[in-house]
């Protein structure tokens, strides 16, 4: 009953939101019947910068402090720069540049790297929705890099765009740990592992602004491919992301997602086991090893089978869906997503503020109350047999630089997640 209630509101608000005129907008013009005017300028040059602590605690892969900082709109260009350098249980940097304007406003190139000298990655050690809480393995990796780049052709105010992506990456398994810290196995002499992934999309975005929607709607179709690294499999996910934004009252918003996400595997990867493990340095017959940690790192073996056979789609818990849920916290070859959230924006100003570290004019101070239902599974049939909930609160402020200060407190199945973010929930 939930999900098609979210769904029919979703369907019920699409087409008028769309539809949806600005009050001083030509009713009489026939474009305002479908496209909604943008309420403000769509390309900002408002400088603003950020250098603050950001102290971190991870259930299972540890704790530490960042030290996170950027500055937007520099010198009044549109170009941003970024950067975070981490401590404690994750050391590493990373760096980027967004927003650098090839053609001015019309094609934008963002690129980024990072390095990680040590980090462990949360693996549940059964794919899809039925792994408990504590069900985790820890993956420790060495010497993680990615980098990449995406370039955006962007026209009509934002209104339609096309773009492409490259990212790509290596690391190499050091060891495999429980929930409890204590090592199951050690890789010697494992491969470095290596992938890389290019994506082709577009967006339609028909709502009042492109940062801070309030009416309107917009669709995302996103095609991510993955060709084989060392043994991994040749496949691609196709995700196609729907928002609409229903207008409350003169300023507030009642928002609405949908997500589809599907794997679409042209040619499975290795999935011979004793391959595997000797890819990956470890050995999990080994007489040294008990019983119970021959099944944990037999089960992070089969993660690795599961992955090549199927593929991969959008995951779920994080951030940005799920968000009582850790990161990654549901995966599988296939994802459904339903959300919604009410926004009650309680100013609209231009208030400049400069607390020392930390400069902008705050356009917006933002209540939100949300919920979210979604389901993810291997094989097609089975995606919607369970599924897990979340919902909770959150704070925001929203910049004239682009920038949306995001807090969140949600509650799910796993217990209470607190979180701080960039960015609006739910983008691909």
């Amino acid at each position: 009953m939930k999900r098609f209630f979210l769904t029919l509101c979703l369907l019920t608000v699409l087409v008028p939101a769309a539809g949806a005129a600005d009050e001083t907008a030509d009713s009489t013009a026939a474009v305002d019947s479908f496209v909604v005017d943008r309420r403000k300028e769509q390309f900002e040059t408002s400088f603003a910068y950020a250098l603050f602590p950001f102290p971190y605690s991870l259930p299972g892969i540890g704790s530490g402090l960042s030290v996170v900082g950027g500055a937007m709109n520099i010198r009044d260009t549109y170009t941003d720069v970024y950067g975070i350098v981490y401590g404690g249980d994750v050391e590493g940097a990373a760096l980027g540049v967004g927003d650098f304007h090839i053609v001015p406003r019309t094609l934008i190139l963002d690129v980024g790297a990072g390095a990680l000298n040590k980090a462990s990655i949360q693996s549940f050690r059964e794919r899809g929705m039925n792994a408990a809480k504590d069900d985790y393995l820890l993956m420790d990796v060495d010497n993680a890099e990615y980098f990449g780049g995406r370039l955006t052709a962007t026209f009509f105010d934002r209104r339609f765009e096309m773009y492409g992506a490259w990212y790509g990456g290596a690391s190499k398994l050091h060891s495999i740990r429980d929930k409890d810290g204590n090592v199951i196995v050690e890789a010697r002499d494992a491969s470095r592992q290596r992938s890389h992934t290019t994506i082709f999309g577009t967006r339609i975005d028909l709502t009042d602004d492109y940062d801070d929607p309030r009416r309107g709607a917009r669709l995302a179709v996103t095609r991510s491919a993955s060709p084989p690294g060392n043994s991994g499999p040749d496949f691609a996910v196709m995700d196609y992301n729907m928002t609409a934004y229903l207008p409350v009252g003169r300023r507030n918003t009642w928002a609405f997602n949908y997500l589809r996400s599907d794997a679409i595997v042209s040619r499975q990867g290795e999935t011979d086991p004793a391959k595997i493990q000797d890819l990956q340095g470890i050995n999990c017959s080994d007489p040294a090893l008990t019983s119970q940690q021959q099944q944990y790192c037999a089960d992070a073996v089969n993660l690795i089978i599961a992955n090549n056979t199927y593929g991969t789609a959008t995951s779920l818990g994080g951030f940005d869906r799920l968000r009582s849920y850790s990161q990654g916290r549901f995966r599988g070859a296939h994802t459904l997503f339903y959300g919604t959230e009410f926004r009650w924006n309680l100013t609209d100003e231009t208030k400049p503020f400069d607390l020392f570290v930390m400069k902008d004019v705050r356009t917006s101070l933002q209540l939100a109350a949300f919920y979210e239902t979604g389901s993810t599974a291997d094989l097609r049939d089975d995606v919607g047999k369970t599924w897990r909930e979340s919902y909770g609160i959150g704070f925001r402020m929203v910049t004239a630089s682009g920038v949306v200060f995001r807090g969140d407190i949600a509650d799910g199945y796993d217990g209470i997640a607190t979180a701080v973010f960039i960015g609006y929930p739910w983008e691909i």
